[in-house]
């Protein structure tokens, strides 16, 4: 099965194993060809995020998590992570932004249940 056809779930899962084995590199490479064949599987792009900022790729990180709040953008959560990467990399006012546009999707997610 071709990478573009496999199933990204299953590509996520194999490159989070990756992780867990100590092979942060390896496991960033794995998540960057899911990507790639499924530009918008938010979980890989989630976690490229963060093994990116750990990795000191702080503008690669930042555009993945930027890439979640995009394709997720009414989930606060999407939000409270970019707002993460973004401290982590030294983006206080960005961070202070996007955790406010959390908060607000919380609100409204409050008011509307």
């Amino acid at each position: 099965m071709s990478e573009t056809t496999a199933d990204p779930d299953e590509l996520y899962d194999a490159a989070n194993q990756l992780k867990e084995d100590g092979n942060l590199e390896a496991a960033v490479a794995a998540l960057q060809e899911v990507v790639a064949a499924h530009p918008d599987h938010v979980q890989s792009h989630l976690a490229l995020g963060v093994h990116l900022q750990k990795l000191g790729q702080n503008e690669a990180a930042i555009a993945h998590a930027s890439k979640v709040a995009e394709l997720d953008p009414d989930d606060a959560f999407s939000f409270v992570q970019l707002s993460v990467v973004m401290q982590r990399c030294g983006l206080i006012m960005e961070a202070e932004d996007a955790m406010a546009r959390a908060q607000a999707i919380r609100m409204k997610e409050s008011a509307q249940g």
